[in-house]
């Protein structure tokens, strides 16, 4: 199975100091629908697996989070895009899961689901902590500078990242990557 996991905001959609707590603020990051169009019709399954700490801290409930990933659906369907599955965490940082990214939890939840080794599947971030739980089970780290990843276009990666982080302009670029690889694999 070709399985590409993705965080959501930042990564997918533009992303708030004051959290996206509505479906009126999800907003796709220009080109990132499209990614995904292209990678499924690659072949690939695309999951999300995303800290969603507004839903701990009460500032907006799961009817309101899934009115958001049904917007999301409805605008990937319009591009000829889907995610398959959508994992979050809904705790508050101080909850101390194992759930909550940079912790491993919901890597393993995916790699249950699905019934594979997630050694070798590409994980696409937006910050180190994204990263750090998708390595801890073997997955391949990318980096866009999106959304929190932006800052780095000018002061580089600090040691605390995976020393194999790739880095992408956007999804955009890192689809474009993927399936160049591919290519050039096959």
């Amino acid at each position: 199975m070709k399985l590409v996991i993705l965080d959501r905001d930042g990564t997918i959609n533009e992303d708030s100091a004051d959290y996206v707590k509505s479906a009126d603020e999800w907003t796709p990051l220009p080109g990132a629908l499209e990614a995904i169009a292209r990678l499924n019709h690659g072949g690939w399954h695309v999951v999300i697996a995303s800290n969603q700490s507004g839903l701990g801290r009460g500032l907006f409930d799961v009817s309101t989070l899934n009115a958001m990933h049904a917007k999301m659906h409805v605008l990937l369907a319009n591009v000829g895009a889907r995610i398959d599955a959508v994992f979050y965490c809904p705790h508050a940082p101080d909850a101390a899961c194992h759930c909550r990214k940079p912790e491993s939890g919901l890597f393993e939840q995916i790699g249950e689901r699905y019934g594979i080794d997630l050694r070798g599947v590409p994980m696409v971030g937006d910050t180190v902590n994204d990263l750090l739980g998708a390595v801890a089970v073997g997955c391949e780290p990318h980096l866009v500078l999106t959304g929190k990843g932006a800052v780095y276009r000018e002061r580089g990666l600090s040691e605390n990242f995976p020393k194999q982080t790739r880095i992408h302009t956007d999804l955009a670029a890192f689809a474009d990557f993927l399936i160049a690889r591919e290519v050039t694999a096959a």
